[in-house]
């Protein structure tokens, strides 16, 4: 095909529908190929054609490619665009698509669709042709004016442009080179217009109509152009006024008004307000001549640096941070004392150490802040204690949560060289509060993780060392900050999680669950007029009787906080609202209808009498409940449904081979049972209820100081064999199988458990246990006694067994706990079998009888 011939197309032309764009004839287009036909296209036609032929195909706009190759096609627009496939690109992710770069041949329109699958084909008819025409002035003469006046406007337009740029110069020639008639087409694709401006010009077949469509278009792009042209010159002029006012300022000093004008004129100067702030800050000196050295690298900056806002932004946080402004503690120990008893209910251990800080603080000044960690279950009021110390100090208050956090960038913050950076969590929190010496709650401290970003417990080490954290440096700051006046007070449910080097820099208090008594207590302390207040409720409308705290405590809720009987609490004032609000629009109604009664009596015309109150009426008409409500079992039950917990040890240990024993959690104590049974086997032990290898080990020890003490104590199996283990399978399971269990402490319960079994007698149903044992017999201490013993007391047991060694814990417990409970403290597991059992566990002896040795 020479350049001087004119292009023809095939007659039949695969057709790609596309919806993105319009290709214009002389134009160059990226598409995205990724609907079923048009697939079928490209693999078809293109990747398999071999010929120039195959590559050229019709290009129609405006018309969307139906997801699946079953549905049918939509109504394709009548004029396309053929264009020749230049590159196919194709990928795999996220799906199989393909990117074609197609240019625009010439203008067709389609007289009939010959086949729709498995991509559509057409016949077509060419409407115009792309010719490499001879610039003669025979042609000119035959464009007419129209065609000069579109050309004027398309120089126009590029000499506004910036010649330098070797596209707009290439350009420039080809508005001489090329053809008239190829120019709107081409200027059209290369402007700001819509897609439906685009898709007109494709459709205007006449030339005559392509042009007078097209100047318009041009003749706004240039008023655009002006219009931005005038906008950036008058930026200019100002930045050039500005840089010309600035060495004046230094040079002249006129007294009086004109000093006056200057510091105007300075406060809107924003870098130079920064800089004014930065001087007057009270921050140490080398942060000063950091800050200052990023103010003169920001006054040389331009502005649409990136970079210009991220020091700008540093420099505001450097003179926001609280470096030498604190608050003035409160550090009266009669008013604080009434302030935590007023707030809090029991936790003596905690309010004994605030007390203690603040008359350390009456005698020394300067004392550093503490590193205090409040462990224990939830609900038991770990963060509000920690916003009731920071009210009793007069400090500021605030909560960081860590729970989840596995970036070590959320503590110690971002390096500046990183987009989008910015402090740690403790900066923020100082920026936050304004003084620095406030209250830091670390909340959940033992949910910490772990990941690629670094190991945030790790970044604690620096914040929480009283030794250190005078000096902490945030990456984010590249200063040194001090943190020694800030009170840290963490909170966590266990401390098996946190790090041992993390764990040696706080001070841990425990925070033990409640007792039934002050559980009690706190409900109608705080609880209950919390709930009556949200609830809009009052006194005088609303009872609830210790009695009934009680049995929401003891049968609806069994945890060692208050969460739940805070929520059961909730539930009754919402029932008790719905018969208030009831009662409300029944008085409402009985006293409109007494008003129409006296209305209707006191008329003395005789056509009209008063109508009486319908049965119906009468019972919509019920007198509203009396008041104040009071809640009784009965009513609980009512609201709250059938008891959620009910006393089963009794039942539960109807039969030999049942213990109880405890065990400790991070929800609080809970009593455990361990059940086990005996058939005929092989002499294989298995164990039952996610259990963990420690408990797993403490199971084969009790059988094994079962099986060496069996004659001592005269323990057989089925046969009447003193090897228990012959000939007779032993499992022992673990309730509730779904929650996993670990821990030496049940080695007693377990020896208990398959005593029972193998002498055919009943543990004491009102028997709970505790303690690790050893394969010589000994019982040795383990850990949690108060929450095990508060458990144990809210199921109702009466007689607790514990480690002789861990006598010295039961000082921690309540006296009224004391008073309910019989402690036997035992050091062997004689001991244990001997309290365990009723008249108990005596040792089997045949005086005057010799075992035979032959």
């Amino acid at each position: 095909m020479s350049s001087g011939s004119p292009i023809q197309i095939p007659s039949r032309l695969p057709l790609l529908l596309t919806h993105e764009g319009v290709l214009l004839p002389g134009s160059t287009m990226r598409t995205s190929v990724d609907s079923a036909r048009n697939l079928q296209l490209v693999r078809s036609r293109l990747l398999k054609g071999t010929s120039l032929q195959s590559t050229i195909l019709g290009v129609i706009p405006n018309t969307p490619d139906p997801a699946s190759d079953a549905q049918d096609l939509p109504p394709l627009h009548r004029i396309g665009t053929a264009a020749l496939a230049v590159q196919v690109v194709g990928s795999n992710w996220p799906q199989p698509h393909y990117t074609l770069l197609v240019t625009g041949l010439c203008r067709f329109q389609i007289v009939q669709v010959l086949k729709e699958r498995p991509y559509p084909v057409a016949q077509v008819e060419q409407l115009d042709r792309l010719e490499e025409f001879p610039s003669t002035p025979q042609t000119r003469e035959q464009l007419g004016e129209l065609s000069e006046q579109f050309y004027k406007y398309a120089v126009q337009l590029v000499e506004m442009l910036d010649m330098s740029v070797p596209a707009v110069a290439k350009l420039r020639r080809l508005l001489d080179s090329l053809p008239r008639e190829a120019l709107p087409d081409i200027l059209t694709s290369i402007i700001r217009t819509s897609n439906k401006e685009k898709l007109q010009i494709l459709d205007a077949v006449s030339l005559e109509d392509r042009f007078k469509m097209t100047i318009p278009l041009l003749v706004r792009q240039i008023e655009g152009l002006k219009l931005l042209q005038k906008t950036r010159k008058h930026k200019q002029d100002d930045e050039k006024r500005v840089i010309a006012i600035r060495p004046m300022r230094r040079i002249t000093h006129v007294p009086g008004a004109l000093e006056e004008e200057e510091e105007e004129e300075e406060d809107s100067d924003d870098v130079v307000l920064l800089e004014r702030k930065v001087r007057s800050s009270s921050m140490p000196e080398q942060a000063r001549r950091v800050c200052l050295k990023e103010v003169k690298r920001l006054k040389k900056m331009p502005q649409s640096m990136p970079e210009y806002a991220l020091t700008r932004n540093y420099l505001e946080l450097m003179v926001e941070l609280p470096w030498n402004k604190n608050t003035t503690d409160r550090l009266d120990i009669r008013a604080a004392r009434v302030l935590l008893d007023n707030d809090h209910y029991a936790m003596e251990k905690l309010k004994k150490r605030v007390l203690e800080y603040l008359a350390v603080r009456q005698l020394r000044n300067n004392l550093k802040g503490p590193i205090l960690c409040f462990v224990g279950p939830p609900g038991v009021g770990k963060t509000s204690v920690g916003r009731s110390v920071a009210k009793t100090l007069g400090r500021e208050f605030h909560r960081i949560a860590l729970g989840g956090v596995c970036d070590q960038s959320d503590i110690r913050g971002h390096r500046r060289t990183y987009v989008g950076s910015m402090p740690g969590r403790i900066i923020n929190g100082l920026k936050t509060v304004g003084v620095n010496n406030p209250v830091f709650l670390l909340d959940e401290v033992d949910k910490l993780g772990k990941s690629l970003q670094g190991d945030p417990a790790a970044a604690l080490l620096e914040v929480l060392d009283p030794e250190q954290n005078h000096n902490f440096t945030d990456h984010y700051l590249n200063v040194a900050f001090d943190l020694s006046q800030v009170l840290f007070i963490a909170t966590a449910n266990t401390t098996a999680t946190i790090p041992a080097a993390l764990l040696d820099r706080m001070e841990v208090i425990q925070v033990p669950g409640y007792t039934q008594e002050e559980k009690i207590e706190i409900a109608h302390r705080h609880l209950i007029p919390k709930q009556l207040d949200q609830h809009g409720l009052t006194p005088q409308q609303l009872q609830i009787p210790p009695a009934t705290t009680l049995g929401i405590i003891t049968r609806y809720t069994r945890e060692a906080g208050v969460r739940s009987l805070d929520r059961k609490l909730g539930a009754i004032c919402r029932a008790v609202a719905v018969k208030v609000a009831e009662g409300q629009h029944r008085e409402a109604k009985l006293e409109r209808a007494d008003a129409t009664e006296a209305q209707g009596g006191g008329e003395d015309s005789e056509d009209t009498a008063p109508q009486p109150i319908s049965d119906s009426g009468a019972a919509g008409l019920a007198l509203p409940p009396e008041m104040p409500i009071l809640i009784d079992l009965h009513a609980l039950k009512d609201i709250l449904g059938p008891p959620m917990y009910e006393m089963e040890v009794s039942e539960r240990l109807s039969q030999p081979g049942v213990a109880i024993g405890l065990a400790w959690t991070p929800l609080g104590g809970e009593i455990m049972f361990v059940e086990a049974s005996r058939m005929d086997g092989e002499g294989q032990l298995t164990l039952t209820g996610q259990l963990g290898d420690v408990m797993k080990e403490s199971a084969h020890l009790a059988i094994s100081w079962l099986r060496s003490n069996a004659k001592k104590y005269h323990l057989t199996n089925a046969s009447g064999s003193f090897d228990l283990l012959d000939n007779t399978d032993i499992h022992l399971h673990f309730p509730a199988g779904a929650v996993t269990k670990d821990g030496p402490s049940a080695g007693v319960t377990i020896v208990t458990c398959l005593a029972s079994l193998f002498s055919g007698r009943l543990v004491r149903s009102d028997v709970a246990m505790t303690g690790e044992i050893t394969l010589r017999g000994l019982v040795l201490p383990v850990g949690g006694i108060k929450d095990k013993v508060l458990a144990a007391h809210r199921a109702g047991l009466k007689r607790v067994i514990l480690p002789q060694r861990n006598e010295k814990d039961l000082e921690e417990i309540p006296g009224n706990v004391r008073r309910d409970l019989s402690f036997v403290t035992a050091s062997c597991l004689d001991e244990v079998l001997n309290a365990a059992f009723d008249g108990g566990f005596s040792v089997k002896t045949r005086p005057g009888l010799l075992n035979s040795k032959l």
